[in-house]
């Protein structure tokens, strides 16, 4: 009985931070997802597609999208501002013609917002899985802290919304909104079929296609023309009920590797007077 009590119990506010988390490995687990949903609201997706190296350059664009996020949560303010400059610069050729299907401009905040919530979301909902569930205070302060991803460019922090509820409006409301079309979804498919990823990386991509499909909400498993199965859904929640607690056994220092390895080569090559963003790698979904 009183094992019974004590897991039931709420979970209590430890005091967690973004940059307590933002590190963990299991991130990488969900950047698919992350992606498609940025694409398929159409401004990010014509705007990735007609002007990103991501499919010709894709551990390129891999490097300086997971440069953005950890410097904009785990790295100083000056390396913020510096990586805020040559995202900028990255984004001055990224608009729209004025014949296009759809209107873009890489400097609009509102596409902008909908890249932050896209980290925000999934990061969270990566955590719930892997780390357990989070008590409402630290729900609500991560959340506050993920502006972040937002504020470094051009979203004004009035245009986060105020609170966890508010934001769940917006989301469910650009959830509605989303559109894949021909053109964007001709180049997920190429995304996810890996690009001129070396070899290795593209033999990966069918098992990171169908973890990526179990993740996506349904109605853009649809748009994308994506099949999912019952046996699917089964295989997936069996290997997320496997996945978490093996993760966890992995110790703390391994599970943040590929972030120290991310902030290790951005301070070399900031300290080297390198570009931290390539000219060639012009846009990406974050």
């Amino acid at each position: 009985m009183t094992m019974v009590m004590q897991l039931s119990r709420p979970p209590v506010d430890r005091g967690l931070n973004l940059a307590d988390y933002v590190g963990e490995g299991f991130l990488f687990l969900g950047a698919g997802v992350t992606v498609l949903l940025q694409l398929a609201e159409p401004g990010v997706g014509h705007g990735v597609a007609d002007h990103s190296t991501v499919l010709s350059r894709p551990l390129d664009r891999l490097r300086t999208t997971m440069t953005y996020i950890y410097v904009t949560t785990l790295g100083t303010e000056e390396e913020r501002r510096a990586v805020a400059k040559m995202v900028n610069q990255a984004h001055v050729p990224v608009k729209s013609k004025p014949d296009g299907p759809v209107t873009y401009n890489g400097f609009d905040p509102d596409l902008q917002l909908w890249v932050a919530a896209t980290l925000y979301k999934n990061g969270q909902d990566l955590y719930e899985r892997f780390l357990g569930p989070m008590d409402e205070a630290t729900a609500e302060r991560l959340y506050q802290q993920s502006a972040v991803y937002g504020t470094t460019l051009q979203v004004k922090p009035e245009m986060w919304p105020a609170t966890r509820a508010e934001f769940e409006q917006y989301w469910q409301r650009k959830l509605d909104e989303l559109t894949i079309d021909d053109h964007v979804r001709a180049f997920c498919h190429e995304l996810f079929r890996g690009g001129d990823s070396p070899l290795l990386i593209r033999l990966g991509m069918p098992l990171n296609r169908w973890i990526t499909r179990g993740l996506l909400p349904p109605q853009l498993r649809e748009q994308l023309h994506w099949t999912w199965s019952p046996r699917d859904q089964q295989l997936f929640d069996a290997l997320m009920a496997v996945l978490p607690p093996v993760y966890r056994l992995v110790p703390r220092p391994i599970r943040w590797l590929p972030s120290r390895y991310y902030l290790w080569a951005m301070r070399r090559r900031l300290s080297s007077g390198r570009r931290l963003i390539d000219e060639r790698d012009r846009v990406g979904a974050a």
